[in-house]
């Protein structure tokens, strides 16, 4: 019989019957001759139009082609950067993918082993494994800033739809983020106290993926969060303008 057999967000195993008839298998699924949809994976599985998808809840990065990812810099050899992006697969990024002719012959000058770059995934082979671009879209060293590193799996949730989950968090706590899908997220915070702030709200959505309401609930913390700290900076102020009076009193 045709339909669906999962409910939104359920939580899937692999070989689970999901649908039949008119529906469309996606990424975390498979089908059989007969058209029936199952799932490839331990996830969630979600239904947009006739498509049907399963969102896995663990697992390491595997490259595609177009994702953005965080690298760290591990060695300078001729005119190429080996890329650590995590996974199974180390990546390269050829200087012509990355800067403008001409361009010294030492590309250390530009990026050396432990600096932190954004970039795109051009092309990928299991072979060779993935190389990089970072020409377009705003790719670049990421400078002043920390790395968290999260489940790949888990970063569509924290990128949510049409990105509504990180741009809330962006503009609550007023942060320079990048979100690699490799499960790497670039941070820059004004100060300490904000910058735990933004990693408590990525650890939360890590460990409660797969909850419904839960852009509502990060919401909620981060406005409590920055309420408290907004009472202590203020506790501060007044003790600070207490001692002055006592000094003028002397």
């Amino acid at each position: 019989m045709a339909g669906i057999f999962f409910q939104k967000r359920e939580i899937v195993v692999p070989g689970q019957l999901l649908a039949e008839g008119r529906y469309r298998p996606s990424t975390g699924t498979y089908s059989d001759i007969d058209g029936k949809i199952f799932s490839a994976l331990v996830g969630l599985a979600e239904l947009r139009g006739n498509t049907v998808k399963v969102v896995a809840l663990e697992g390491v990065y595997i490259p595609r082609e177009g994702d953005l990812v965080i690298g760290t810099v591990t060695m300078v050899a001729g005119n190429n950067w080996k890329i650590d992006i995590g996974g199974p697969y180390g990546a390269s990024l050829h200087a012509n993918n990355a800067l403008r002719r001409p361009y010294d012959e030492d590309i250390s000058h530009y990026m050396d082993i432990g600096d932190v770059v954004s970039a795109e995934v051009l092309t990928f082979d299991r072979n060779s494994g993935p190389f990089l671009s970072m020409k377009g879209r705003g790719f670049r060293k990421l400078t002043d800033g920390m790395v968290l590193e999260v489940s790949p799996a888990k970063i569509p949730r924290i990128i949510g739809r049409r990105g509504s989950m990180i741009n809330m968090i962006k503009d609550k706590i007023r942060i320079q983020t990048v979100v690699g899908q490799n499960g790497r997220i670039w941070i820059r915070a004004s100060d300490l106290p904000t910058l735990r702030l933004a990693i408590k709200a990525f650890k939360m959505i890590e460990e409660q993926a797969h909850t419904s309401k839960l852009t509502d609930r990060i919401a909620a913390m981060l406005e409590e969060e920055k309420a408290k700290l907004k009472g202590t900076e203020s506790v501060h102020v007044e003790k600070n303008e207490s001692d002055t009076d006592k000094e003028d009193w002397r």
